[in-house]
């Protein structure tokens, strides 16, 4: 998607938004929003660090603990989430939004909010965007967007985009993680790993608990992917293991054509989301087949245009155990 704009139509949405003439229902924008800029990232691999201490991994010490900190803490939050109860295998809408729904005016600059319309009433959960865009930029109305999907007592999980570093950010994370900084390709799954760190910490501000995360690979106007596969699929790489060491688990959202032209032939083998664009709900669901396959991990949910809003549809099987993939919120 596109940090909300929908894969495959994001040009069509922007036409979408300027004709419709209807409504948007939005949340209101808390005191504490930030129309610009991004939070403090996560403090620097090897903070405070007494030399010599490292961990597993080549990890600090205090960010081994900090990641088990994170994975326990996620553990407990799962301990007291209600339980979903299990479906027949029939598919469940629901919709997903991020910084195009927040109301105008918010944002970096290049990705101004659209002020777009929220989910409509008969989905049953929604998929929220943790990113303005790019790595290292939160979408500026989380805590408003998580708060309406808990006041209606609606499935939660959360999905975040991904993006090639510029030079700084390359410089300031390169060496601060799990891999060899000396290389180039462990300097960007370095980069990679911080930028899950970074989400983890928009996360856990607004208390927003989920099973997965989705990482979102598409094109990103004006913070474009390298022309390197093999680069960028590293930065993916990174991302991972960041979530699942801090004890989550993910999924990919793309095209079969969007993958494969940023990060070649990567295997990841986790769950996928997969775009239909400004299509339908039967081609969506269409989607859930073995030639719409991204990397070979299994199909969750499909996903469709129509009147400037995200639609999705899970996969036939899925809602047998909707807890895998979400988590329940009381209203």
């Amino acid at each position: 998607m596109r940090a909300g704009v929908p894969l495959l139509a994001a040009a069509l949405l922007w036409m979408g938004a300027a004709c419709s003439g209807e409504p948007a229902a939005q949340p209101e924008v808390s005191a504490t929003a930030r129309p610009d800029g991004a939070p403090e990232p996560f403090p620097a691999i090897g903070d405070g660090l007494l030399e010599g201490e490292v961990g597993a991994d080549g990890l600090a010490l205090e960010d081994v603990e900090a990641m088990r900190d994170l994975a326990e803490a996620a553990e407990q939050l799962a301990g007291e989430q209600p339980t979903i109860p299990s479906r027949d295998g029939s598919p469940v809408l629901g919709g997903d939004i991020s910084w195009p729904q927040c109301p105008k005016g918010l944002g970096i600059p290049q990705r101004r909010t659209l002020g777009l319309p929220m989910p409509t009433p008969d989905m049953e959960y929604v998929v929220v965007g943790l990113t303005n865009g790019p790595g290292f930029y939160p979408n500026p109305c989380l805590a408003d967007q998580v708060a309406w999907v808990r006041e209606r007592g609606l499935l939660l999980s959360a999905y975040a985009v991904l993006s090639y570093p510029d030079e700084e950010a390359l410089e300031r994370f390169g060496d601060d993680g799990p891999h060899d900084g000396g290389s180039a390709l462990g300097a960007l799954r370095n980069v990679g790993y911080q930028q899950a760190l970074y989400n983890i910490r928009s996360m856990r501000a607004v208390d927003l608990d989920t099973p997965l995360v989705w990482l979102d690979v598409e094109p990103v106007a004006l913070f474009e992917w390298s022309g390197d596969p093999v680069a960028n699929a590293a930065i993916v790489e990174g991302a991972r293991r960041g979530y699942e060491d801090a004890g989550y688990r993910v999924g990919v959202y793309s095209t079969p054509y969007l993958w494969e032209q940023i990060v070649g032939d990567l295997t990841l083998g986790v769950p996928e989301w997969r775009a239909a664009g400004e299509t339908s709900r039967a081609e969506a669901l269409e989607r859930c087949g073995a030639d719409w396959s991204i990397q070979g991990g299994e199909p969750v949910m499909g996903q469709w245009l129509q009147a400037s809003r995200d639609h999705n549809v899970t996969c036939p099987g899925v809602s047998r155990d909707l807890g895998r993939w979400f988590a329940a919120t009381r209203g």
